[in-house]
């Protein structure tokens, strides 16, 4: 399984669009937060359409009502608040929008990977068997636009920045 993995949208609908036709090859797609306007979900779920996404809330994130209504409207976007807990593909995946949150989660062990965004900054390390994950910034705001496709059979972790 492709689960692509993208975080701190901010809105850019331009970077979004961009990075469409590689996050399409994806089976799924989990959102680390910061998307921030309904119009986001909607154009997210046009891109994606048919396949699982997975949303959890960020610090920018607007008005967490008409969020959830859009989300709803798509029928295959599931946002989940602040924390998400999934198993995809026979990975534990813990998904939510803060380093302080992720780190201490993964540490714990009881998650395969564990996805974060916030401070816009790519990372990747493994601890344990955990993978713990930061996308970085698809906005671009700080210079660098990157996210990730991760490979559930191989453990392979494509990044890309546009």
């Amino acid at each position: 399984m492709q689960i692509a993995v993208i975080s701190d949208t901010h809105d850019n609908i331009w970077k979004l669009d961009q990075a469409m036709p590689l996050l399409q090859t994806a089976d799924v797609l989990l959102h680390c937060g910061d998307l921030c306007s309904p119009f986001m979900v909607v154009r997210l779920a046009k891109g994606f359409a048919g396949k699982p996404i997975h949303i959890v809330f960020g610090n920018n994130d607007g008005d967490p009502r008409l969020l959830t209504l859009k989300a709803l409207e798509t029928g295959h976007v599931s946002l989940h608040g602040q924390f998400a807990s999934l198993e995809l593909d026979g990975w534990r995946i813990a998904i939510n929008h803060y380093p302080e949150i992720a780190h201490p989660i993964a540490h714990s062990q009881q998650f395969d990977l564990v996805c974060y965004g916030h401070d816009h900054l790519a990372h990747e390390s493994h601890l344990g068997k955990t993978l713990l994950l930061n996308p970085g910034e698809l906005s671009g705001i700080n210079g660098r636009s990157s996210f990730t496709l991760l490979d559930t059979k191989t453990r392979a972790v494509q990044w890309f920045d546009l």
